[in-house]
Protein backbone atom coordinates (compact mmCIF):
# COMPACT_ATOMS: atom_id res chain seq x y z
CA UNK A 1 0.00 0.00 0.00
CA UNK A 2 2.66 2.10 1.11
CA UNK A 3 4.29 1.89 -2.54
CA UNK A 4 0.94 2.76 -3.78
CA UNK A 5 0.82 5.97 -2.20
CA UNK A 6 3.49 7.95 -3.21
CA UNK A 7 2.70 7.69 -7.28
CA UNK A 8 -0.51 8.40 -6.29
CA UNK A 9 0.11 11.69 -4.67
CA UNK A 10 2.50 12.71 -7.52
CA UNK A 11 -0.31 12.12 -9.84
CA UNK A 12 -2.79 14.01 -7.90
CA UNK A 13 -0.22 17.27 -7.54
CA UNK A 14 0.14 16.96 -11.13
CA UNK A 15 -3.28 17.44 -11.79
CA UNK A 16 -4.32 19.98 -9.47
CA UNK A 17 -1.62 22.03 -11.17
CA UNK A 18 -2.73 21.43 -14.37
CA UNK A 19 -6.46 22.55 -13.23
CA UNK A 20 -4.96 25.65 -11.39
CA UNK A 21 -3.44 26.64 -14.90
CA UNK A 22 -6.31 26.57 -17.02
CA UNK A 23 -8.22 28.72 -14.30
CA UNK A 24 -5.81 30.92 -13.79
CA UNK A 25 -6.26 31.48 -17.59
CA UNK A 26 -10.16 31.36 -17.37
CA UNK A 27 -10.33 31.51 -21.57
CA UNK A 28 -12.37 28.82 -23.42
CA UNK A 29 -10.17 28.33 -26.81
CA UNK A 30 -12.47 26.76 -30.01
CA UNK A 31 -9.74 24.73 -30.65
CA UNK A 32 -10.58 24.22 -34.13
CA UNK A 33 -10.77 27.30 -35.80
CA UNK A 34 -7.30 28.15 -36.55
CA UNK A 35 -5.80 32.09 -36.54
CA UNK A 36 -2.61 33.60 -36.68
CA UNK A 37 -0.90 34.77 -33.79
CA UNK A 38 2.52 35.90 -35.52
CA UNK A 39 1.73 39.91 -35.09
CA UNK A 40 0.65 39.37 -31.17
CA UNK A 41 2.70 41.82 -29.13
CA UNK A 42 1.92 43.04 -25.86
CA UNK A 43 5.27 45.00 -24.73
CA UNK A 44 5.27 49.04 -27.07
CA UNK A 45 8.83 50.55 -27.58
CA UNK A 46 9.87 53.50 -25.56
CA UNK A 47 11.79 54.97 -28.41
CA UNK A 48 7.79 55.06 -30.41
CA UNK A 49 6.24 56.74 -27.90
CA UNK A 50 9.10 59.16 -27.66
CA UNK A 51 9.06 59.43 -31.81
CA UNK A 52 4.84 59.51 -31.78
CA UNK A 53 4.56 62.67 -28.73
CA UNK A 54 3.19 60.51 -26.23
CA UNK A 55 6.51 61.46 -23.88
CA UNK A 56 6.53 64.42 -22.42
CA UNK A 57 6.97 67.93 -24.46
CA UNK A 58 4.86 67.34 -27.28
CA UNK A 59 3.75 69.83 -28.12
CA UNK A 60 0.21 69.45 -29.14
CA UNK A 61 -1.09 67.28 -26.22
CA UNK A 62 -0.38 67.01 -22.35
CA UNK A 63 2.83 65.32 -21.38
CA UNK A 64 1.32 61.88 -21.78
CA UNK A 65 -2.95 61.49 -22.34
CA UNK A 66 -3.05 58.00 -21.55
CA UNK A 67 -0.73 55.44 -19.33
CA UNK A 68 -2.24 52.20 -20.08
CA UNK A 69 0.56 50.88 -22.28
CA UNK A 70 3.16 52.00 -19.73
CA UNK A 71 1.62 50.48 -17.21
CA UNK A 72 1.05 47.55 -19.34
CA UNK A 73 4.62 46.77 -19.23
CA UNK A 74 5.48 47.60 -15.80
CA UNK A 75 2.93 44.91 -14.84
CA UNK A 76 4.50 42.29 -17.57
CA UNK A 77 7.57 43.08 -15.99
CA UNK A 78 6.56 41.97 -12.51
CA UNK A 79 3.84 39.13 -13.41
CA UNK A 80 5.71 36.81 -15.78
CA UNK A 81 2.24 35.00 -16.32
CA UNK A 82 0.08 37.75 -17.64
CA UNK A 83 1.64 37.77 -20.94
CA UNK A 84 0.45 33.96 -21.48
CA UNK A 85 -2.90 34.98 -20.20
CA UNK A 86 -3.19 38.10 -22.61
CA UNK A 87 -1.92 35.48 -25.44
CA UNK A 88 -5.28 33.46 -24.58
CA UNK A 89 -7.24 35.73 -24.55
CA UNK A 90 -6.51 37.33 -27.87
CA UNK A 91 -6.31 33.80 -29.20
CA UNK A 92 -10.19 33.54 -27.97
CA UNK A 93 -11.26 36.75 -29.40
CA UNK A 94 -9.09 36.34 -33.20
CA UNK A 95 -11.19 32.39 -32.95
CA UNK A 96 -14.75 34.27 -31.89
CA UNK A 97 -14.51 36.71 -34.83
CA UNK A 98 -13.33 34.14 -37.29
CA UNK A 99 -15.88 32.25 -36.36
CA UNK A 100 -18.33 35.27 -37.13
CA UNK A 101 -17.05 35.58 -40.49
CA UNK A 102 -17.30 32.16 -41.64
CA UNK A 103 -20.71 32.01 -40.23
CA UNK A 104 -21.52 34.94 -43.25
CA UNK A 105 -21.19 34.64 -46.84
CA UNK A 106 -20.66 38.10 -48.66
CA UNK A 107 -22.97 39.21 -46.11
CA UNK A 108 -25.80 36.81 -46.41
CA UNK A 109 -26.53 34.35 -44.10
CA UNK A 110 -25.11 30.78 -45.49
CA UNK A 111 -26.87 27.29 -44.00
CA UNK A 112 -27.76 27.24 -40.31
CA UNK A 113 -25.36 25.04 -38.68
CA UNK A 114 -26.79 22.59 -35.93
CA UNK A 115 -23.64 23.10 -34.20
CA UNK A 116 -21.75 26.57 -34.84
CA UNK A 117 -18.52 27.69 -33.50
CA UNK A 118 -19.11 30.38 -31.06
CA UNK A 119 -18.79 34.24 -31.93
CA UNK A 120 -18.64 37.26 -30.25
CA UNK A 121 -21.52 38.10 -27.84
CA UNK A 122 -24.96 39.51 -29.28
CA UNK A 123 -27.06 41.20 -27.17
CA UNK A 124 -27.40 44.47 -25.15
CA UNK A 125 -24.65 44.09 -22.28
CA UNK A 126 -25.46 46.50 -19.06
CA UNK A 127 -22.16 46.91 -17.16
CA UNK A 128 -22.62 47.81 -13.50
CA UNK A 129 -20.41 50.79 -12.29
CA UNK A 130 -18.93 51.79 -9.25
CA UNK A 131 -17.10 54.78 -8.85
CA UNK A 132 -14.65 55.54 -6.38
CA UNK A 133 -13.26 58.64 -5.04
CA UNK A 134 -10.10 59.89 -3.45
CA UNK A 135 -11.05 63.25 -3.00
CA UNK A 136 -9.37 65.85 -3.16
CA UNK A 137 -11.30 69.89 -2.01
CA UNK A 138 -8.85 71.81 -5.21
CA UNK A 139 -10.20 68.91 -7.38
CA UNK A 140 -13.89 67.95 -6.53
CA UNK A 141 -16.24 65.54 -7.97
CA UNK A 142 -19.43 66.59 -7.83
CA UNK A 143 -22.53 64.52 -8.45
CA UNK A 144 -23.27 66.15 -11.84
CA UNK A 145 -19.40 64.95 -12.75
CA UNK A 146 -20.49 61.77 -12.34
CA UNK A 147 -23.87 61.31 -13.67
CA UNK A 148 -23.06 63.02 -17.02
CA UNK A 149 -19.80 61.09 -16.77
CA UNK A 150 -22.15 57.86 -17.62
CA UNK A 151 -24.22 59.71 -19.90
CA UNK A 152 -21.06 60.07 -21.95
CA UNK A 153 -20.75 56.61 -21.60
CA UNK A 154 -23.62 55.80 -22.74
CA UNK A 155 -23.56 58.00 -25.71
CA UNK A 156 -20.34 56.65 -26.69
CA UNK A 157 -20.69 53.26 -26.38
CA UNK A 158 -24.41 53.33 -28.22
CA UNK A 159 -23.72 55.68 -30.93
CA UNK A 160 -25.59 58.52 -29.91
CA UNK A 161 -22.65 60.72 -29.71
CA UNK A 162 -23.84 63.69 -31.02
CA UNK A 163 -20.74 65.08 -33.49
CA UNK A 164 -20.79 61.05 -35.52
CA UNK A 165 -22.19 62.94 -37.87
CA UNK A 166 -19.04 64.34 -39.14
CA UNK A 167 -17.56 61.40 -39.75
CA UNK A 168 -16.02 61.24 -43.47
CA UNK A 169 -17.76 59.38 -46.21
CA UNK A 170 -14.84 56.92 -46.13
CA UNK A 171 -15.84 55.65 -42.53
CA UNK A 172 -19.05 56.16 -42.85
CA UNK A 173 -19.96 52.33 -43.04
CA UNK A 174 -17.01 51.38 -39.78
CA UNK A 175 -19.36 53.45 -37.53
CA UNK A 176 -20.79 50.40 -34.77
CA UNK A 177 -23.50 50.90 -32.29
CA UNK A 178 -21.74 48.75 -30.09
CA UNK A 179 -24.92 48.53 -27.52
CA UNK A 180 -23.40 48.53 -24.04
CA UNK A 181 -25.27 50.07 -21.24
CA UNK A 182 -23.76 51.68 -17.85
CA UNK A 183 -25.51 51.86 -14.96
CA UNK A 184 -24.34 53.44 -12.16
CA UNK A 185 -24.38 50.94 -9.28
CA UNK A 186 -22.59 52.83 -6.10
CA UNK A 187 -20.18 55.71 -5.20
CA UNK A 188 -17.42 55.22 -2.50
CA UNK A 189 -15.45 58.14 -1.36
CA UNK A 190 -12.66 58.61 0.85
CA UNK A 191 -10.56 62.19 1.77
CA UNK A 192 -6.80 62.23 0.24
CA UNK A 193 -3.97 64.63 0.89
CA UNK A 194 -2.30 63.33 -1.82
CA UNK A 195 -1.30 65.65 -4.62
CA UNK A 196 -0.22 62.91 -7.16
CA UNK A 197 -0.88 58.94 -7.18
CA UNK A 198 1.15 58.11 -9.89
CA UNK A 199 0.54 54.40 -11.92
CA UNK A 200 1.56 52.09 -9.34
CA UNK A 201 -2.24 51.29 -8.68
CA UNK A 202 -1.77 52.69 -5.08
CA UNK A 203 -5.10 53.83 -5.36
CA UNK A 204 -6.91 50.41 -5.09
CA UNK A 205 -5.68 49.61 -2.07
CA UNK A 206 -7.25 50.46 1.20
CA UNK A 207 -3.83 49.39 2.86
CA UNK A 208 -1.96 52.08 0.60
CA UNK A 209 -5.02 54.78 1.60
CA UNK A 210 -6.95 53.81 -1.51
CA UNK A 211 -10.20 52.16 -2.01
CA UNK A 212 -10.44 48.38 -2.44
CA UNK A 213 -12.55 46.99 -5.68
CA UNK A 214 -15.82 46.42 -5.91
CA UNK A 215 -16.16 42.80 -7.16
CA UNK A 216 -14.62 43.17 -10.79
CA UNK A 217 -16.21 40.33 -11.77
CA UNK A 218 -19.56 41.96 -11.83
CA UNK A 219 -18.82 45.34 -11.41
CA UNK A 220 -16.13 48.38 -13.78
CA UNK A 221 -14.58 50.47 -11.07
CA UNK A 222 -13.24 53.49 -11.68
CA UNK A 223 -10.99 54.93 -9.48
CA UNK A 224 -10.83 59.47 -9.60
CA UNK A 225 -8.01 60.72 -8.21
CA UNK A 226 -4.96 63.46 -9.07
CA UNK A 227 -2.71 60.66 -11.12
CA UNK A 228 -0.16 63.31 -11.94
CA UNK A 229 2.47 63.48 -14.51
CA UNK A 230 0.47 64.81 -16.85
CA UNK A 231 -1.76 61.65 -17.38
CA UNK A 232 -5.40 61.96 -17.77
CA UNK A 233 -6.31 58.39 -17.28
CA UNK A 234 -4.92 54.28 -17.47
CA UNK A 235 -6.92 51.13 -17.56
CA UNK A 236 -5.87 47.82 -16.66
CA UNK A 237 -5.84 45.04 -19.67
CA UNK A 238 -8.56 41.66 -19.76
CA UNK A 239 -5.83 39.41 -17.72
CA UNK A 240 -4.46 41.53 -15.49
CA UNK A 241 -5.10 41.14 -11.44
CA UNK A 242 -8.66 40.91 -10.29
CA UNK A 243 -7.48 43.37 -7.52
CA UNK A 244 -6.79 45.97 -9.10
CA UNK A 245 -8.83 45.69 -12.64
CA UNK A 246 -10.59 48.89 -13.66
CA UNK A 247 -9.83 52.28 -14.99
CA UNK A 248 -8.08 55.15 -13.33
CA UNK A 249 -8.73 59.02 -14.42
CA UNK A 250 -8.17 61.91 -13.30
CA UNK A 251 -10.35 64.25 -11.39
CA UNK A 252 -10.17 67.54 -13.66
CA UNK A 253 -11.22 65.06 -16.67
CA UNK A 254 -14.16 62.45 -15.28
CA UNK A 255 -17.76 63.92 -17.08
CA UNK A 256 -17.95 67.00 -18.10
CA UNK A 257 -15.99 69.00 -16.29
CA UNK A 258 -14.29 72.76 -17.05
CA UNK A 259 -11.30 72.54 -15.38
CA UNK A 260 -10.25 69.54 -18.24
CA UNK A 261 -10.54 72.17 -21.05
CA UNK A 262 -10.48 70.36 -24.04
CA UNK A 263 -9.95 67.29 -22.32
CA UNK A 264 -13.10 67.96 -20.06
CA UNK A 265 -15.58 66.51 -21.96
CA UNK A 266 -15.74 62.71 -20.72
CA UNK A 267 -14.00 61.18 -23.56
CA UNK A 268 -10.92 60.07 -21.04
CA UNK A 269 -13.04 57.32 -19.94
CA UNK A 270 -14.76 56.18 -22.91
CA UNK A 271 -11.07 55.79 -24.13
CA UNK A 272 -9.70 53.97 -21.01
CA UNK A 273 -13.10 51.88 -20.67
CA UNK A 274 -12.16 50.73 -24.71
CA UNK A 275 -8.59 49.47 -23.09
CA UNK A 276 -10.46 47.91 -19.94
CA UNK A 277 -12.54 46.02 -23.27
CA UNK A 278 -9.34 44.77 -25.01
CA UNK A 279 -8.60 47.55 -27.21
CA UNK A 280 -5.54 49.19 -28.81
CA UNK A 281 -4.69 52.21 -29.52
CA UNK A 282 -5.71 53.51 -32.83
CA UNK A 283 -1.95 53.66 -34.14
CA UNK A 284 -0.98 50.18 -32.67
CA UNK A 285 1.47 51.75 -30.78
CA UNK A 286 4.44 51.08 -32.95
CA UNK A 287 5.32 51.60 -36.54
CA UNK A 288 2.92 51.20 -39.58
CA UNK A 289 3.22 47.40 -39.32
CA UNK A 290 2.28 47.14 -36.05
CA UNK A 291 -1.47 46.87 -35.59
CA UNK A 292 -4.06 47.80 -33.06
CA UNK A 293 -5.70 43.85 -34.12
CA UNK A 294 -8.66 45.38 -35.65
CA UNK A 295 -9.16 45.02 -39.67
CA UNK A 296 -11.31 48.24 -40.24
CA UNK A 297 -8.98 50.71 -38.93
CA UNK A 298 -6.45 52.16 -40.75
CA UNK A 299 -2.37 51.26 -40.37
CA UNK A 300 -0.67 54.85 -38.89
CA UNK A 301 2.25 55.48 -37.22
CA UNK A 302 1.75 58.26 -34.29
CA UNK A 303 -1.16 59.11 -32.55
CA UNK A 304 -3.22 62.40 -33.58
CA UNK A 305 -3.72 65.47 -31.00
CA UNK A 306 -5.79 68.82 -30.91
CA UNK A 307 -8.26 68.77 -33.78
CA UNK A 308 -7.11 67.41 -36.84
CA UNK A 309 -8.25 68.25 -40.18
CA UNK A 310 -9.27 65.53 -42.77
CA UNK A 311 -7.70 63.65 -44.51
CA UNK A 312 -4.52 63.20 -41.85
CA UNK A 313 -2.16 61.06 -43.70
CA UNK A 314 0.11 58.75 -42.11
CA UNK A 315 1.45 55.24 -43.71
CA UNK A 316 -0.01 56.05 -47.51
CA UNK A 317 -3.72 56.03 -45.32
CA UNK A 318 -6.10 58.58 -44.19
CA UNK A 319 -6.38 58.87 -40.28
CA UNK A 320 -9.26 57.60 -38.03
CA UNK A 321 -8.75 60.53 -36.25
CA UNK A 322 -11.76 60.84 -34.98
CA UNK A 323 -12.10 57.45 -33.09
CA UNK A 324 -12.03 57.30 -29.31
CA UNK A 325 -8.74 55.24 -29.76
CA UNK A 326 -6.96 58.17 -30.71
CA UNK A 327 -5.48 60.89 -28.73
CA UNK A 328 -7.63 64.17 -30.41
CA UNK A 329 -9.59 66.72 -28.14
CA UNK A 330 -12.33 65.00 -26.00
CA UNK A 331 -15.08 66.83 -28.70
CA UNK A 332 -13.13 65.62 -31.90
CA UNK A 333 -13.57 62.05 -30.80
CA UNK A 334 -16.75 60.38 -31.77
CA UNK A 335 -16.69 56.65 -33.13
CA UNK A 336 -15.83 52.97 -32.48
CA UNK A 337 -15.86 50.39 -35.16
CA UNK A 338 -18.02 47.22 -36.13
CA UNK A 339 -14.24 45.65 -35.97
CA UNK A 340 -13.53 47.21 -32.59
CA UNK A 341 -17.06 46.26 -31.46
CA UNK A 342 -16.38 42.73 -32.41
CA UNK A 343 -12.97 42.43 -29.96
CA UNK A 344 -15.39 44.25 -26.96
CA UNK A 345 -18.24 41.86 -27.56
CA UNK A 346 -15.54 38.61 -27.39
CA UNK A 347 -14.86 38.97 -23.98
CA UNK A 348 -18.62 38.24 -22.90
CA UNK A 349 -18.80 35.44 -25.51
CA UNK A 350 -19.03 32.10 -23.35
CA UNK A 351 -14.98 31.54 -22.15
CA UNK A 352 -14.22 35.00 -22.19
CA UNK A 353 -12.28 37.62 -19.64
CA UNK A 354 -15.28 39.26 -18.81
CA UNK A 355 -18.25 36.34 -18.71
CA UNK A 356 -19.13 37.28 -15.92
CA UNK A 357 -20.97 40.17 -16.50
CA UNK A 358 -23.37 38.96 -18.79
CA UNK A 359 -23.84 35.32 -16.65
Amino acid sequence: MKKLFFPLLVLGLFLASCQKESNDLKVQQTNDIAVDMSDFYVYTSETVEESTGVKAGHVHGPACKCGSMKVLNQKLKENPGLEKRMYAIEKHTRQLIAAKSANTNKGKPVKPDPDPDPVPYQGNITIPVIVNILEDPAHPITQAHIDSQIDILNEDFNDLNPNTGGVPTEFNDDIADCNITFVLAGVNRKASTKSSWGTNDAMKYASQGGIDATDPTSFLNFWVCEIGGGILGYAQFPGGALETDGVVIGSDFFGENSRGGDYGYGRTATHEVGHWLNLRHIWGDGRCRQDDFVTDTPSSDRANYGCPSYPTVHCRTNDMTMNFMDYVNDNCMYMFTNGQNDRMRALFAAGGAREGFVQ
